[in-house]
């Protein structure tokens, strides 16, 4: 009989596991033994049976009664005869197929029984087939983990071990990404995002930019928060709330992740930093509130200072100067100096001092950043906030830019807002995580590839010269001379500087004079809008140093610092004066420098240096006595000196002239805008087109379009100059040379000979040609003698028409050559009428056919039907007599 041990299991007189019973057990049934690795829990229904004097003995395994428990006990040592098959001994031999079909019918039924816990090993029952269906999507992950703790299989990246890492247990985010287990979850979580974020195409996103970060031997990988929020919920749900906690753990995964492709690379770079980009939600700098402080915000505005480029402490060692010891590293925050308290070599507690070798630095930069003009509200002032640019962020942006900011919204200790309002009142800075420039090259890179598409569709078409020029302004009607200035100032020539000594702009400068009332100041606003970088300023609220540059003491260094001006702040751009003769002498001789040579020179407050203003200059001025006197040459009628005037390329004239024609549809274009345009419109009306003038036959182009095509056309067309004609310039040249002596007016200097290369060039720009044709130099021609034949007097101006008409001619069609002639017969008839009859107005105004008929043919044209039958003829209330031979028309009806 088998005696109890001390545990309370009873042991086999063989001392074998096998033979082991119940004493309740009548049928010698016989458990099977445990897996090796694993303690079986007692069995307690034999416990209970056991006699207490029985427990107290337990075995003896040495002494006189040794051989008892050897003893042969037949009873225990039978099994029981269920599920034994010893009758048919000869049982045919089983194929594969069969062995395999019954182990899995066993392996269900162990599963559907239980028998895997706690029984057999898991790995034993695990059938990878099933996987899908009965084990949980992190199974395997489990599996590994609980492998890994039994010492059975290591694990490379340590156990995965949070499945719901949303759910926080009660913690705040920041508490719950600084614990262990969630940092090591979101940094693998990150990793996977890195290496297998793809895009619509299928294409590996990330890898392409780790790749093109390596080849810039750049450290920063930029990484759309959209992507995040598709690939990875729960990163971008943390993200913002605990930024500064989430940015360190991706800077860390993501160098990890540089480092698997290119092993060397932390010889370059030490730190891989991760810039989030495209936040969904862009804060205005006035509405930043206490709520979002520590939590990542978008802002934009326009940069309006930057300090320079300082060192800052990163990572601190101290020497300790009585025993020499190097304490630390100790990691500076952007709050507070870090100090050691005292020397845990000799325990002094000081003095000490930063040891300047081993301490490691970073780049520290300030900039400050205001509301762009266009967004601040009626009545307010632009506000404007500090923010710190850290590593390589540094001078990604300058003064003058308008940028979107990413960043981290801190509170920042303040000595003087303590002082003036009492200790706990902070002030705040943006510590910036990723900047985006809104200039050209940032434009033309966002373009997609069906945008480049519609643009190159759009230059194919023949009149998309006319499709731009109607497409500057729609709002404003006629003025086609001055709508051609702007879309030729917008596409500008191409500037040189050969051998880099003598430098040649390649800006196209315009100035608008005329008579009050005819939507200059609109023409500038419109340009405002759609140019690229513009600066507005008026002539009364620009000063000298306004425009140009100053200086001024910094209130942090107390040191003179040197502030750009309106021209200095539209580099690349175009600067958009108004009221351009009210500005007084001294501040217009300021930018005599700036529009030729394109730079400012300073030498102020020991400060001698020369900026950059390499702008377009479109200015607005009224003439002397506000209203233009055509009698009188154009330098007569503004108050503005000839230096400054042969700076200006384009001089665009703009005259009040009555006609009751014109008026009337001008009236009616005012009227059905103001229709159009109410904020109560319906549908229907803004559907409505606006009337525009009668010989328009082209369709405008859609401004957001238009504002592409021009970005794109700046910064990828560079029109070259080897097929022009050059003796038809210098033929050009010396002619106007010749009228500008006789006639006094406007002088022609070698600028004008560039200024219609530029011209030329714009022209070739805006139809994205590689080459000037003689088409952009016969336009070139046209433009630049309106420009001047516009500023001599009333009958140098006809002389003058006469005598350069082929150029005139060009690119115009024959419709509307006849139609300007005609209205020259009729207000010379209308003068006619007014001198014989008194002043009386005439309803009806008659031509002889024979005087129009004449004045075609200086112009070769001889065939004058299609002219009465368009719609220019009919449309402006013409009508042609054939009994009288007269060309009628009725100014007034009745």
């Amino acid at each position: 009989m088998a005696e109890p041990s001390s545990d309370g299991i009873f042991s086999s007189p063989r001392g074998d596991a096998s033979s082991v019973q119940s004493p309740g057990s009548r049928t010698g049934n016989l458990e099977p033994s445990s897996s090796p690795g694993r303690d079986l829990p007692p069995f307690e229904d034999e416990t209970e049976n056991v006699d207490n004097a029985e427990e107290e003995e337990g075995e003896e395994l040495f002494g006189e009664n040794l051989e008892r428990e050897y003893e042969a006990i037949p009873e225990l040592d039978v099994y029981e005869r269920e599920g034994i098959d010893d009758d048919n001994i000869d049982h045919e031999e089983m194929s594969m197929e069969t062995r395999l079909a019954a182990e899995e019918a066993m392996r269900k039924r162990d599963r559907s029984m239980g028998i895997s816990q706690g029984r057999m090993r898991h790995d034993l029952l695990y059938d990878e087939s099933e996987e899908d269906e009965v084990a949980p999507p992190l199974s395997k992950r489990h599996r590994i983990a609980e492998r890994t703790a039994e010492g059975r299989e290591p694990m490379e990246e340590g156990p995965e071990l949070i499945e719901n890492l949303e759910d926080t247990k009660g913690h705040s985010v920041r508490e719950w990404v600084c614990m262990t287990g969630p940092r090591a979850e979101i940094k693998n979580r990150f990793k996977s995002f890195l290496s297998s974020c793809v895009n619509e195409q299928g294409h590996n996103v990330y890898r392409e930019r780790i790749r093109q970060l390596c080849e810039a031997n750049k450290a920063s990988l930029v990484v759309d928060y959209n992507d995040l929020a598709r690939c990875v919920e729960v990163l971008a749900f943390f993200l913002p709330e605990a930024p500064a906690e989430m940015l360190s753990i991706f800077d860390e995964a993501g160098k990890e992740v540089v480092l698997s492709y290119y092993p060397n690379y932390e010889r370059i770079s030490s730190v891989i930093h991760v810039r989030i980009a495209e936040l969904p939600l862009i804060e205005d700098l006035r509405s930043l509130r206490q709520l979002h402080l520590n939590q990542l915000v978008r802002t934009s505005g326009v940069v309006t200072s930057t300090t320079g480029i300082l060192p800052q402490l990163n990572l601190v060692k101290y020497n300790c100067l009585k025993c020499g010891f190097v304490l630390g590293p100790f990691v500076q925050g952007q709050e507070l100096e870090v100090k050691p308290g005292s020397c845990p070599e000799c325990q002094a507690s000081g003095p000490f001092e930063i040891n300047m070798e081993q301490t490691v630095y970073q780049n520290y930069q300030r900039i400050t950043i205001q509301e762009s003009p266009g967004k601040v509200a009626a009545g307010r002032l632009p506000r404007s906030k500090d923010a710190i640019l850290l590593a390589d962020l540094v001078d990604s942006c300058r003064p003058g830019d308008e940028i979107e900011l990413t960043g981290v919204y801190h509170i920042n200790y303040s000595g003087a807002l303590n002082t003036a309002n009492g200790f706990p009142v902070f002030a705040t800075v943006i510590q910036a995580n990723h900047i985006s420039r809104k200039d050209v090259k940032a434009v033309v890179a966002a373009l997609t590839d069906e945008e480049i598409k519609s643009i190159h569709q759009l230059a194919k078409d023949e009149k998309i010269g006319e499709r731009i020029i109607s497409s500057i302004a729609p709002s404003v009607y006629g003025h086609e001379d001055i709508k051609r200035a702007i879309a030729l100032s917008l596409f500008g020539g191409e500037a040189k500087d050969p051998g880099q000594k003598h430098k040649i702009r390649g800006d196209i400068n315009v100035l608008l004079c005329g008579d009050p009332g005819t939507a200059k100041s609109q023409f500038l606003k419109y340009t405002e809008k759609i140019a690229p970088r513009p600066v507005y300023t008026t002539g009364q609220g620009a000063s000298a140093v306004g425009l140009t540059a100053y200086v001024q003491r910094s209130p942090v260094t107390k040191e003179w610092t040197l502030e750009a001006g309106a021209l200095v702040l539209a580099d690349k751009g175009v600067c958009l004066i108004d009221e351009f003769d009210k500005m007084n002498d001294q501040d217009r001789t300021s930018i005599h420098e700036a529009m030729e040579q394109q730079s400012i020179s300073v030498s102020k407050a020991g400060i001698v240096t020369s900026l950059q203003a390499r702008c377009a200059v479109i200015a607005a001025s009224n003439p002397i006595g506000g209203r233009y006197d055509p009698s009188l040459t154009f330098s007569d009628n503004v108050d503005l000196t000839e230096p400054i005037l042969s700076r200006f390329d384009i001089l665009c004239v703009v005259r009040d002239i009555i006609d009751p024609i014109e008026d009337e549809q001008l009236a009616r274009f005012v009227v059905s805008s103001h229709m159009k345009h109410h904020p109560q419109a319906s549908q229907e009306d803004l559907n409505l087109p606006l009337p525009q003038a009668v010989h328009k036959s082209v369709e405008p182009i859609p401004q957001e379009l238009l504002k592409k095509y021009i970005t794109y056309c700046r910064e990828s067309i560079r029109p070259k100059l080897q097929q022009i004609d050059q003796d038809k310039v210098a033929r050009l040249y010396a002619s106007l040379r010749k009228e500008s002596m006789r006639t006094g007016s406007v002088p022609i200097t070698v600028r004008h000979i560039e200024s219609l290369i530029r011209i030329a060039e714009a022209n070739a720009r805006m139809h994205l040609r590689e080459y000037v044709h003689d088409d952009d130099i016969n336009m070139a021609i046209r433009v630049l003698l309106e420009s001047f034949i516009d500023t001599q007097k009333l009958a140098v101006m006809r002389n003058m028409r006469k005598a350069f008409a082929r150029y005139l001619a060009y690119k115009r069609d024959n419709n509307e050559l006849l139609y300007f002639l005609l209205k020259q017969l009729v207000n010379d008839q209308i003068s006619y009428n007014r001198n014989r009859y008194g002043g009386e107005e005439q309803d009806i105004i008659e031509i002889p056919e024979d005087k129009f008929i004449e004045k075609a043919r200086q112009i070769n044209i001889h065939n004058l039907l299609s002219f009465y039958e368009s719609e220019l003829f009919q449309g402006n209330k013409f009508f042609y007599d054939h009994k009288r031979k007269m060309i009628v028309q009725t100014l007034f009806e009745q």
